[in-house]
């Protein structure tokens, strides 16, 4: 499972460490291929599933070839370490079962993985959500410093902070469950700066919570409080996008990088690539051409994109409320449905939806998100919200309708719509109405024609940040400098 190659012995060495989740390992493998291409060695750890699917998916490391020190290596995830030729199932193992797994048994596995490295570890980037797993326990067993990635906007990284600080003004967990109903959760948290006005029901989903005792509240709290003690920490953002709330954020840490967009920071460096091939080798799943090849034949910014990311279920009801939604718009659309989207199983639609559907729409169940977003016939993307969904349309200047589902999502929704004005927010109860209303107004009213002006300025910043000199090319320097610093001491 695991694949390998020479590493140099005199360069650092970093081992980077994903939570097993699609958005997080695309986003972990972007940056160490920048700090690959910035001269260091890397070593990148994947569960032995998930490693098996990225191989699996097409297309995939294409760029390995001319990656001598960058290697894969594997954990165990709980699952049959099988040899077979047959594709993993990825629904044979929830989210829960593998971060049960992976909280036991992680340590042991990651501490006898760097036991048999040959090159010596300089240090090791660590997704902020893998923690849990005791990781700044093991980076000094280790002796090696370890510096926090958190995958998120500064506002999502700040969102779950808060948790730390609402249990300390006693505002968490609430008292009882009446407080979700008599508008408790409209409270405005007006401390922190660039996210004035933003209220409780904008945090994440531990604002709800009535149990200090709860399992993923008590995790939260955990990852929240692990910022305190880093002493270096990544976020995947830019300056200009959050501009009062980094520089917050950087009085606070200030050994904090905002490296984004990474596509874009990669983009710079991987000029020999086409831009389609620089967009793919990231994906759990197989991604289905035929989208792009549907969406060549079709008018510039014509085409709602549909995706709710790698994660998100929905119920049966809530697929035919989007689906009745988009087909009333009168707006073609290409709608990427999961084969687990729908209470994690196939989703099976009424024979009069899905001839409704082929009239306007492409069904698909999974695609290369950064080409579908850059394609010039995509005029609007229905998101769930997912940093790595807003940071991809923001740096493909497209504007938004969200409907957030969990974790950052609705901090992520709200500073979008309020912040930087490129989205608008469907509830969460979702009606087909709604949704007809939302997309008319994204793909052809003057709502939209606002937002699509206001997207483009964005991207332009983000390429900006991205380019030589920007801000984000000059944060990647610096993190790889001090790295490259660490190997010395």
């Amino acid at each position: 499972m695991d694949s390998g190659a020479i590493i140099n012995q005199k360069k650092p060495h970093v081992v980077f460490i994903p939570y097993p989740a699609q958005s997080h390992i695309k986003c972990m493998l972007k940056l160490a291929r920048l700090l690959h291409q910035k001269g260091l060695n890397i070593t990148f750890i994947n569960t032995q599933s998930n490693h098996k699917r990225l191989l699996k998916s097409g297309g995939t490391f294409h760029w390995l070839d001319a990656a001598p020190g960058f290697q894969f290596k594997t954990v165990p995830d709980g699952l049959p370490d099988s040899n077979s030729d047959h594709e993993v199932d990825p629904h044979t193992q929830t989210i829960a079962e593998l971060w049960s797994y992976l909280a036991t048994n992680f340590f042991d596995s990651f501490l006898d993985l760097v036991a048999g490295l040959e090159t010596p570890v300089t240090c090791i980037v660590s997704d902020g959500f893998m923690t849990y797993t005791n990781m700044l326990y093991a980076a000094e067993k280790l002796r090696v410093p370890i510096i926090i990635f958190w995958t998120l906007a500064a506002c999502g990284f700040m969102g779950f902070y808060q948790l730390k600080i609402l249990m300390e003004k006693g505002l968490v967990p609430l008292k009882d469950e009446s407080y979700l109903t008599n508008d408790y959760l409209e409270m405005e948290i007006n401390w922190i700066p660039g996210m004035e006005g933003i209220r409780l029901k904008d945090l994440p989903e531990f604002t709800r919570s009535t149990k200090p005792n709860d399992p993923g509240f008590k995790f939260l709290l955990e990852t929240a409080q692990v910022a305190d003690k880093a002493s270096h920490m990544i976020i995947h953002s830019f300056e200009q996008l959050e501009f009062n709330l980094i520089k917050e954020l950087k009085s606070t840490f200030p050994n904090l990088y905002t490296i984004g967009p990474l596509q874009l920071l990669l983009n710079q460096m991987t000029e020999k690539e086409t831009k389609k091939s620089s967009y793919n080798g990231y994906s759990l799943w197989e991604e289905e051409p035929e989208c792009v090849q549907w969406l060549d034949s079709k008018e510039p910014n014509s085409v709602v994109y549909v995706n709710f990311g790698s994660i998100a279920v929905m119920c049966l009801q809530d697929l035919l409320e989007f689906g009745w939604g988009l087909v009333n718009s009168g707006h073609e659309f290409l709608w990427i449905i999961r084969t687990d989207l729908v209470d994690g199983k196939p989703a099976v639609l009424p024979q009069e939806l899905e001839v409704a559907i082929k009239r306007k729409g492409f069904v698909a169940s999974w695609c290369s998100q950064e080409e579908v977003l850059n394609h010039r016939s995509v005029g609007g993307f229905l998101t769930h919200g997912g940093w790595g969904s807003i940071i991809e349309s923001l740096s493909a200047g497209v504007p938004m309708v969200c409907w957030p589902v969990s974790g950052d999502q609705p901090t992520n929704c709200r500073q979008m719509c309020k912040e930087w004005e490129v989205g608008m927010e469907i509830e969460r109860n979702v009606k087909r109405d709604e949704v007809k209303t939302h997309v008319r107004m994204l793909m052809a009213g003057e709502e939209g024609d606002r937002m699509r002006k206001k997207a483009m300025e964005w991207k332009k910043m983000a390429e900006t940040a991205a380019g030589s000199g920007g801000s984000s090319s000059l944060e990647i320097d610096k993190l790889a400098d001090e790295i490259k610093k660490l190997s010395r001491n």
